[in-house]
C-alpha cells in the first residue's frame, strides 16, 4: 500500500462512527464522579483543587470504560493512585529540566512497556504520564505537592466508592462475551446450511475463555450461569462442523442433507435462545418446534453413520443449552459441566501476586524487534523532545504537545496514525465549541464547573463510538477546567491546537524514523501458525490412536496454542495490510492463499476432533505413526516457511499410502479426515512455493544487497587505513 492511500485510509478510519451500543448509565455515574469532586473542592478547598480533583476522576473514570474482566472499583483504584504517584514524582523533579526530562523519559518507557500486560495497563499508565505533565506546574512546594496527589487519588476512590454504591449491569462484560460465544457459534451454524465448508472466526471463544478466569474473590460471587455454556460452545461446534461436512457428515443432496439443515436451524435458534438469556439473566422462550426437530426417530431417521452418530451427539448438547436458555441464569438452577471440581475455575492471579506476571511479561518484550519495545523508545522520545520543544515556545501550556503524542501513541502504524487524525479534529471543534459557549456565559467558576460534568458525561457516551467524537467533549472539558482554575481561556484556545497539533505530528513522524512494521514478520507469524496447527492436529490423531485422558488433555492444550498463533497471525496479517511497506517474503496472494490453506487444515483436525472415541474404544495404530508424520513435517515446513523454502509432505504421504494399505481399517472416517488434511497442506505448499525463475531473482537481489554491503564497508574503512 502506498503513503498517500495508506493516509487516506488512516484519516478515513479516524473519523468513522463505530456502530456500538451506548452505555449512559454508565456515563451518567462516572460523570457524577467528576461532579462530586469537582462541587467538593470549590466548597471546601480552591478551584486548583477542584482542577486535581477532576483530573483524577475523569481518568479514573475513563480507565473504567476499558474492557477489562477484573472489578472496574479495583481499576478506579489503580487508576488513581497511579495518578497521583506520577503527579508527586513529576514535582519533586520539576523545576530544571535537567532532572524532569530524564524522569519523563524512564516513566514514558515504562508506560509504553506496559502494553506488555495488556492494552488497558497501556492506555492507563499513558494517562498517568499525561498527569506527570500537567500537574508539575501546580503546586507551589513539597507539601502542596503531596496535597494535590492526594486529592488526584480521591478523585480515583470517588469513582471506586460510586462503583460499588450503584452497580450497573455487575458481571455484564462476563455475560456479554459469553453470550457472543455462543451466538457466534449460532451463525456458524446458519451459514453452515448453505455453505458446508464454511469459516469460523475463534476470537469470541477466546474472549469468552479470557472472561472466564476469575480471582478467589470473583469465583465466590460470579453467577452461577456463567459457569457451563462456554465449554458447551466449543464443543457444538465441531460436532456442528461435522454434520454439515458432505465428506464425513451428511450427503451434500436428498433428504439427509435437508435434514441436516433442519438441525442446524434449530440449533442456532436454541444457542441464540441461550445467549438471550445469558445476557440478560431472564428465561428465553425457545421456538416451539424446537423440540420436535431434536427427536432422532430410531426408525425414520434418514441420516446414517457418522452423520448419524454427530446428530445424536447435537442433540444431547443442544439438550444442555435448552436447560440454560430456560433457567434465566438463575442461581443454582444451571447445570454443572461434568469433571473434576478444580477443572471448572479457570483462575486468574489477584492483585498482589501479578507482579511476577507483569515482570515475566515486560521480560519477555525487551528484546529489539519487539512492537513493545519500540513503541516505548517511541513514547520516551517523543515525550521528551515534544516538552522540550513547546517548552521554548512562546505559548503557554506547553505540557499538551507531549500529552497529545502520549495519548495517540499505539504500537502499530494504523492507530497511531488515525487517533493523531482524530484527535486533531476532535480539539478543533471542542475547542471552538467550548468558545463559543464561554463567550455567551462569561466566565465563572461554577458556570466552569457545571459546563466540565457536562462534557465529561457527553464524553464517556460517545468513548465507544469514534475516538475523535469523544475527543471533542474531553477538550471541552480541559478547557472548561483550565478557566475554572484561572486560566485565560482566549489563550488557551489557540494554544491548545497548535500544541495539539505538534504533539500528533511529532507521534506520527516518530513511527516513520522508528517504525514497527509487521509486514516483514508475516512470514515468522504463519510458520508459527503452521507448527501450532500441526501439533494440534497430531494431539487429535493421538486421541484417536489412543483414546485416554492425557491425550484429551494434550488435544486440549494444542488447541488454545493453536487459536492464539492463529490470532497473532490475524492481528499481524491485518497490521500488515495496512502499512505502507512493500511485502517481504510473502506477497499478498502468498499470504491470502496461505491463510485459507491453513483455515482448511485447521477445520480438517476440528471435524477430527469431533469424532475422537470414548476411553473405552478400540486403538487404531495407523493414526498414531500419521500423527509422527505430520508433526514432524509440518515442524520442518515451519522453518522452511521462515528461511522461504518451499515446504514438503514426504512422511505425511508416505504415513497416508501405509493407512490406506493398512489391513482392517477400523476408522474409514479418521482416515477421510486425514486425507482433508493432506489436500489442505499441499494448497499451502501451493501457495508458498517459489518458482525455480522467482528463486533465481531471490538469489541474485540477495547477492547484490551483499555486494552492496561489502562495498559500503569498504568505502568507510578506505579512508582510515589511508589517515592511519
Amino acid at each position: 500500500m502506498r503513503w498517500l492511500r495508506a493516509f487516506g485510509e488512516v484519516v478515513r478510519s479516524g473519523l468513522t462512527i463505530e456502530e456500538t451500543r451506548l452505555e449512559p448509565l454508565l456515563a451518567l455515574r462516572t460523570a457524577a464522579g467528576v461532579a462530586i469532586v469537582i462541587g467538593s473542592a470549590l466548597w471546601l478547598a480552591s478551584p486548583a483543587y477542584a482542577a486535581s480533583a477532576a483530573l483524577g476522576a475523569y481518568s479514573a473514570g475513563g480507565a473504567t470504560f476499558q474492557r477489562t474482566w477484573r472489578p472496574r472499583k479495583v481499576i478506579a483504584l489503580g487508576a488513581g493512585a497511579g495518578l497521583a504517584l506520577s503527579t508527586f514524582v513529576g514535582y519533586l523533579a520539576a523545576g530544571r529540566l535537567v532532572t524532569f526530562l530524564p524522569l519523563l523519559a524512564v516513566w514514558a518507557f515504562a508506560a509504553g512497556m506496559a502494553w506488555a500486560v495488556g492494552s488497558t495497563a497501556g492506555i492507563v499508565a499513558a494517562t498517568t504520564v499525561g498527569s506527570m505533565l500537567v500537574t508539575v506546574t501546580l503546586p507551589t512546594s513539597v507539601g502542596r505537592a503531596l496535597e494535590h496527589a492526594g486529592v488526584i487519588a480521591l478523585g480515583g476512590v470517588a469513582q471506586a466508592v460510586l462503583i460499588s454504591l450503584f452497580p450497573i449491569r455487575r458481571w455484564g462484560a462476563h455475560r456479554d462475551a459469553l453470550a457472543d460465544a455462543l451466538a457466534a457459534v449460532a451463525d456458524y451454524a446458519r451459514r453452515l446450511r448453505h455453505d458446508p465448508t464454511a469459516p469460523f472466526d475463534p476470537e469470541p471463544l477466546m474472549t469468552a475463555r479470557d472472561a472466564a478466569a476469575v480471582t478467589p474473590s470473583q469465583a465466590r460471587t460470579r453467577p452461577s450461569v456463567l459457569h457451563g455454556p462456554r465449554g458447551l460452545a466449543e464443543r457444538i461446534r465441531p460436532v456442528v462442523a461435522a454434520l454439515a461436512d458432505p465428506d464425513v457428515g451428511a450427503p451434500a443432496e436428498g433428504p439427509g442433507r435437508d435434514r441436516a439443515r433442519e438441525l442446524l436451524d434449530t440449533a442456532a435458534d436454541v444457542l441464540d435462545a441461550a445467549a438471550r438469556s445469558i445476557r440478560r439473566g431472564t428465561p428465553a422462550e425457545v421456538p416451539p418446534g424446537s423440540v420436535d426437530v431434536l427427536r432422532v426417530d430410531e426408525e425414520h431417521e434418514v441420516l446414517e453413520g457418522p452423520a448419524r452418530q454427530a446428530a445424536e451427539r447435537l442433540v444431547e448438547l443442544l439438550g444442555e443449552a435448552l436447560e440454560i436458555a430456560g433457567s434465566g441464569g438463575a442461581r443454582g438452577k444451571t447445570p454443572t459441566p461434568p469433571g473434576p471440581a478444580g477443572a471448572q475455575l479457570l483462575m486468574r492471579p489477584t492483585m498482589f501476586r501479578l507482579l511476577p506476571v507483569v515482570i515475566r511479561a515486560v521480560r519477555r518484550e525487551l528484546r529489539r524487534d519487539s512492537p513493545v519495545f519500540r513503541h516505548a523508545v517511541r513514547l520516551a522520545a517523543v515525550a521528551t523532545l515534544g516538552y522540550l520543544i513547546a517548552s521554548r515556545l512562546p505559548l503557554g501550556h506547553g505540557y499538551w504537545a507531549p500529552i497529545a503524542s502520549v495519548m495517540v501513541m499505539r504500537p502499530d502504524f494504523h492507530r497511531t496514525y488515525a487517533r493523531a487524525v482524530a484527535r486533531l479534529a476532535g480539539t478543533v471543534a471542542g475547542v471552538a465549541l467550548a468558545t463559543g459557549m464561554v463567550r455567551a456565559l462569561g466566565p465563572d467558576a461554577h458556570v466552569f464547573g457545571a459546563l466540565a460534568v457536562v462534557s465529561v458525561g457527553l464524553s464517556y457516551t460517545l468513548i465507544r463510538t469514534g475516538y475523535a467524537y469523544s475527543q471533542c467533549f474531553t477538550a471541552a472539558y480541559v478547557v472548561f477546567l483550565l478557566g475554572m482554575g484561572g486560566q485565560a481561556w482566549e489563550q488557551t484556545v489557540r494554544e491548545r491546537v497548535v500544541l495539539t497539533l505538534l504533539g500528533g505530528a511529532l507521534a506520527m513522524l516518530a513511527y516513520v524514523v522508528f517504525p514497527a512494521w509487521e509486514t516483514p514478520k508475516l512470514a515468522g507469524r504463519l510458520a508459527d501458525w503452521l507448527a501450532a496447527n500441526g501439533r494440534y492436529a497430531a494431539a487429535v490423531l493421538r486421541s484417536h490412536a489412543e483414546p485416554t485422558r492425557e491425550h484429551r488433555a494434550d488435544m486440549r492444550r494444542a488447541l488454545l496454542a493453536s487459536r492464539e498463533a492463529r490470532a497473532a497471525w490475524q492481528e499481524a496479517y491485518d497490521r500488515a495490510r495496512q502499512e505502507p511497506v512493500r511485502p517481504r517474503g510473502l506477497t499478498s496472494r502468498e499470504a491470502e492463499e496461505a491463510q485459507e490453506a491453513l483455515k482448511g487444515f485447521g477445520r480438517a483436525a476440528m471435524l477430527m476432533e469431533s469424532h475422537v472415541p470414548r476411553t473405552d474404544s478400540p486403538f487404531v495404530p495407523e493414526a498414531e505413526r500419521f500423527a509422527e508424520a505430520l508433526e514432524a513435517d509440518t515442524a520442518q515446513a515451519a522453518v522452511d516457511v521462515r528461511e522461504h523454502r518451499n515446504p514438503d509432505w514426504a512422511r505425511v504421504e508416505e504415513a497416508l499410502n501405509g493407512w490406506e494399505d493398512a489391513a482392517g481399517n477400523r476408522n474409514p472416517v479418521v482416515r477421510q479426515e486425514a486425507e482433508l488434511q493432506k489436500r489442505a497442506l499441499e494448497d499451502l505448499a501451493t501457495a508458498v512455493s517459489r518458482t525455480p525463475l522467482e528463486r533465481d531473482v531471490g538469489s541474485a537481489r540477495e547477492e547484490q544487497r551483499m555486494r552492496a554491503a561489502v562495498a559500503a564497508e569498504g568505502d568507510e574503512s578506505g579512508p582510515a587505513h589511508r589517515g592511519g
